[in-house]
């Protein structure tokens, strides 16, 4: 895997007490988050922990005060411009317009992400073929299969070159072999480039199989903090401490979710907003 070997670089992602409220509601409460250059880092949690919340004070479409979120160094409330060129995103929500092709999808954020006229072809051919939908270019956008239009949205957050790609339940909706398809594709962006990736998701076996660390929110904090293999290795030697048998399988990564979600699975898992937007993404994709 690609890394970033200087050691002088800053953090990818540092949160410092990061607080975000909806009216009495703390969405986000005391957030301490450092996403290290060159990883997988995955964000998980039940509905209504905070993740999305998070990822959009980083992404800057909400305020913060200065301090308490920077993105390579550069603060997200004194420098949002300058942190949003460092990014490429893509949110839960459908961002693919259907009337367009995949190809004018691609070009439209070229031009929202200033890409340069000079450039912006060639770039946005490189996308496409990054996610190999060369061939697909030039069909409107809803004629693509579900994993296609995933793909396409990658692209769309490619065309940047961001250093920092940030994904917010990318594989939501789709069967297991376009899941598979959408996460060859990051890496592969990845190993070439060296980017760092920033992802939500409510699959467990992804964030097992694929992320280097992981961090399990809970009602607006991180609660557990490591790469899959130690908090799973962690959950199994207190369940021995506490009397479980020697033999009993390790944890799953689900078993570590769950212990440190505990009974805020049934008591917090978001609002009908919350409900009725994931079932729309994973209707208009499937």
């Amino acid at each position: 895997m690609t890394r970033d070997s200087d050691p002088d670089q800053p953090e990818a992602v540092t949160c410092t007490g990061l607080a975000y409220s909806f009216g009495e509601t703390n969405a986000v409460d005391g957030l301490d988050l450092s996403v290290r250059p060159g990883e997988v880092f995955g964000l998980l949690g039940p509905n209504g922990a905070g993740k999305t919340t998070a990822i959009r004070c980083i992404t800057t479409l909400l305020p913060v005060p200065a301090g308490m979120v920077r993105v390579f160094g550069s603060d997200a409330a004194k420098d949002r411009m300058g942190v949003r060129r460092l990014l490429g995103y893509v949110p839960q929500q459908l961002s693919a317009d259907a009337g367009l092709t995949g190809r004018e999808n691609v070009a439209l954020f070229a031009r929202v992400f200033d890409v340069s006229r000079g450039e912006r072809a060639e770039r946005v051919g490189q996308a496409l073929a990054a996610v190999d939908l060369t061939d697909a270019a030039d069909r409107l956008a809803k004629t693509y299969s579900g994993g296609m239009i995933r793909r396409l949205e990658l692209a769309q957050a490619l065309v940047s070159a961001p250093r920092l790609l940030i994904l917010d339940e990318p594989t939501i909706g789709l069967d297991p072999i376009a899941r598979t398809g959408v996460w060859e594709h990051i890496n592969a962006v990845r190993e070439a480039t060296g980017m760092t990736v920033l992802v939500t998701t409510h699959y467990m076996d992804e964030a097992d199989q694929y992320c280097d660390r992981v961090g399990l929110m809970h009602r607006g904090r991180v609660r557990a903090l490591g790469t899959p293999t130690e908090l799973r290795q962690g959950l199994g030697e207190r369940r021995r401490a506490e009397g479980a048998p020697a033999s009993a399988p390790l944890p799953t990564l689900e078993d570590v979710f769950r212990d440190v979600a505990g009974s805020g699975l049934d008591d917090k898992s978001g609002d009908f907003r919350d409900v009725r937007s994931t079932r729309r993404t994973a209707n208009r994709v499937g």
